[in-house]
């Protein structure tokens, strides 16, 4: 029905343009295999902008840190949904791993190009587009949403609950992240409603407040509107009660000094023309593709076996990845630019 385990496809396009009433088991399998690519799809431009960041423990970096968390976890409980129903996620997979520059996998946001870049305006409006709300607390014109996906997704399993049977349910805890942070086994309608909730409301705040119903401390925004801050440089604030107003007028939010990662052109730094990477420059961006690859590599173990112990595996990896990426950022493009390297996010094969 759709092509699932193609990044560049239409298949969410083709998934939601399937009627309510012949959403069957296959349906919600697939639709939970393209959120899960969705959700990694995110997390390769927010760690560039982060580890762009020329202070780890900035306010900015801080909050984009939590984030990437946030992510995280949501890939985790989408990862569960698929198992609870008897399907196997795949994350390491060239055919499944993101694409950048590309749009995001699916066809959801045709119109928004996904690119890997240090910290900038450009990038944090990127990123807002990325969590914008299928119905935000200011009214936009927009295409379908993540939201909406997410909207069609709990449907089908509120209308297929016999299909939920508590297989290969993964727990694992980043309770210090936030609230909602914790990834939890989903064998019950109530828990996949609640996960849903969680993963929603936490990029795009709900149709009354911007705030995170699930923080990591109190007043923490959603995902969307946190990166509205960094764009328009303003803190946002409720400027009326009656009417319920919220604006951009509170105070600074200034974007910190961050090194200037150039943007990765598609396919990687070997594509880049006078950017090819020299030999020394090679071996950085491959070991940082090494550990994303196992990264993925270890996740995917985790989830095919029911194993949490993997997921150690793939956090150490991520720790290696950052420590790669801040060598890239320091490393300057010969093209005179002033620009530097950056994190490619290249699958390779065991």
């Amino acid at each position: 029905m759709t092509q699932t385990l193609e990044y560049q496809s239409n298949a969410i396009v083709e998934l939601l343009g399937v009627l309510p009433a012949d959403r069957d088991a296959e349906w919600l399998k697939d639709s939970l295999q393209q959120a899960i690519m969705v959700e990694i799809a995110t997390i390769g431009p927010y760690a560039s902008a982060l580890w762009s960041i020329k202070d780890p423990n900035e306010a900015v970096a801080k909050a984009i840190r939590e984030i990437i968390f946030d992510e995280m976890t949501h890939m985790g409980l989408v990862c569960n949904m698929l198992t609870t129903i008897g399907g196997t996620p795949v994350l390491a997979d060239p055919k499944v791993v993101p694409k950048y520059e590309h749009v995001l996998p699916g066809g959801v946001r045709p119109d928004l190009v996904v690119f890997l870049e240090g910290l900038s305006r450009d990038s944090v409006e990127m990123f807002s587009e990325i969590e914008r709300p299928e119905h935000p607390v200011a009214q936009f014109d927009v295409p379908a949403t993540i939201g909406a996906f997410y909207t069609a997704i709990e449907e089908a399993f509120e209308a297929q609950q016999h299909l939920i049977g508590g297989d290969r349910q993964i727990e694992f805890s980043l309770d210090n992240h936030g609230q909602g942070n914790r990834i939890v086994p989903l064998d019950t309608i109530e828990k996949v409603r609640a996960a849903i909730g969680i993963i929603k409301e936490q990029g795009e705040g709900t149709s009354a407040s911007p705030e995170n119903p699930f923080p990591g401390k109190p007043g923490e925004l959603a995902h969307f509107y946190v990166f509205r801050e960094m764009f328009r440089g303003k803190k946002l604030i409720k400027v009326s009660e009656n009417p319920v107003v919220w604006d951009f007028k509170g105070d600074d939010v200034p974007l910190p000094p961050a090194f200037p990662m150039g943007r990765v052109p598609e396919g990687g730094w070997a594509d880049g023309g006078p950017n090819a990477p020299a030999p020394a420059v090679q071996q950085v961006l491959g070991a940082f593709n090494l550990h994303f690859s196992a990264m993925l590599r270890g996740l995917q173990a985790a989830w095919r076996t029911g194993d949490p112990d993997p997921l150690f595996t793939a956090i150490g990896h991520m720790g290696k990845m950052r420590t790669e990426a801040r060598k890239l950022v320091q490393l300057e493009l010969p093209d005179g630019s002033g620009k530097t390297y950056g994190p490619e996010f290249l699958y390779v094969e065991e």
